[in-house]
């Protein structure tokens, strides 16, 4: 697939002598081509494919020599929760001693323990934090990254984790989309009453977050330690008028019928899923609603029952994987390891798994139309292996083959 080259523009960059796995919808499995190039213009692919069918006017061209690495898309982590201030590492002991997720949150730990940390947190401390989780998943090829707040729980702390999500965009060659997470637990100063808070959300702070242009989508955490269906639905209408779009964190601890109800919005993704049932999933599909699976918060809290991968396949449900990046539940900074996880824990194809942290991840993020896979028109966002099969990518564990990371053409 091409566009047209300008000849002799010095933006124009082709990698050749390559393998790609271009992740094409229309592909077949991983759309290899086993001798291929991709030619950029400034930041955007004009061709990807056999290397025989470059266009012509190339002269002037920067041509790089790939020696026969792998080239895909650039990886895409679509469920973070990066910026945060602290750990928790002390809840992870409790854990090992037996506590459940459910009975650290309701002893005082969980969620609001780090809403206490990022509230004492400046702005430069949350950046100056993060920084380092975000050099990690950049060192591992990837280009694109969600961001949630979900730590602040009230106007001021909420729009400060949401501008450090913004800044680092400025201090690194990524890019990052940001949900506003306001419904992700209770902050203490509500004195238990949930319907308050959300009222506070959907009526004042998420307004605030619109108009201050912070968020590129609404979350929410469906779930009984969290918030209830018809709760979320509130958050959601308010987002709907707002004209930003959803996601949901959805059927994680228990079947609330998140799934459906990420559904009946159209959300870009409904993420978690271990209890989804068969009505969930169908009711995705139909929406084209992508399932984010996150099998590092599975492995670390040690759930045992895992997300109907089964179920999303038997119904067109397309499946993305991401890290979950938290302080309490998925400390990971690590995209390749999560394939692993995702193809082990959860019995994921290594196509699966691939395409699960570029082209679905991309439509859990509703940029399916500029980045995930090697298309003329896409955003070069590029991820160059030193190996000689894409299974490697999925298969080892603690090992980094990245060779070049590139991201919109450079």
């Amino acid at each position: 697939m091409s566009a047209s080259i300008a000849s002799g523009d010095d933006r124009v960059r082709v990698w050749r002598n390559a393998k790609l796995a271009t992740l094409a919808e229309e592909a077949v499995g991983l759309g290899i081509v086993e001798r291929g190039a991709v030619a950029v213009n400034g930041e955007r692919i004009v061709f990807a494919g056999p290397e025989s069918g470059l266009p012509a006017g190339l002269t002037g061209a920067d041509i790089i020599d790939c020696e026969g690495r792998l080239i895909t898309p650039g990886l895409i982590d679509c469920h973070t929760h990066l910026v945060h201030a602290g750990n928790r590492a002390a809840e992870f002991e409790m854990r090992l001693a037996g506590a459940s997720y459910e009975e650290v949150s309701r002893a005082g730990g969980g969620i609001v323990s780090s809403v206490k940390a990022l509230r004492g947190a400046t702005e430069a401390d949350l950046i100056a934090q993060t920084l380092p989780r975000l050099d990690a998943l950049i060192a591992e090829g990837v280009t694109t990254i969600e961001i949630k707040s979900g730590y602040g729980l009230d106007l001021e702390n909420e729009a400060k984790s949401l501008r450090a999500a913004r800044s680092i965009a400025d201090q690194r060659a990524v890019t990052v989309r940001t949900s506003f997470l306001g419904a992700h637990a209770l902050p203490p100063e509500m004195d238990g009453d949930k319907d308050r808070y959300i009222a506070k959300v959907a009526g004042e702070m998420l307004p605030a977050i619109a108009q201050l242009g912070l968020a590129d989508a609404v979350d929410g955490f469906c779930e009984g330690i969290a918030f209830s269906p018809d709760q979320i639905a509130r958050v959601f209408d308010a987002a709907k008028a707002l004209g930003l779009p959803v996601k949901l964190h959805a059927d994680q601890l228990s079947n609330l019928d998140g799934a459906a109800l990420a559904a009946r919005y159209g959300a870009l993704s409904a993420d978690h899923l271990e209890y989804t049932d068969e009505a969930g999933a169908r009711a995705m599909a139909e929406a084209g609603t992508v399932a984010v699976l996150l099998p590092g918060a599975y492995y670390f809290i040690r759930e045992t029952k895992k997300p109907p991968v089964d179920l999303f396949r038997e119904h067109g449900v397309g499946m993305a994987l991401a890290t979950d990046c938290n302080p309490g539940t998925s400390p990971l900074t690590s995209l390749l390891l999560t394939m692993n996880m995702g193809a082990t824990l959860f019995q994921m194809t290594v196509e699966e798994c691939l395409a699960g942290v570029t082209r679905e991840a991309a439509r859990a993020l509703g940029l399916a139309g500029e980045t995930g896979t090697l298309q003329a028109g896409k955003l070069a966002d590029l991820a160059i292996w030193d190996v000689e099969r894409p299974a490697e990518l999925v298969y080892r564990m603690g090992f980094n083959p990245l060779h070049a990371r590139v991201w919109r053409g450079q």
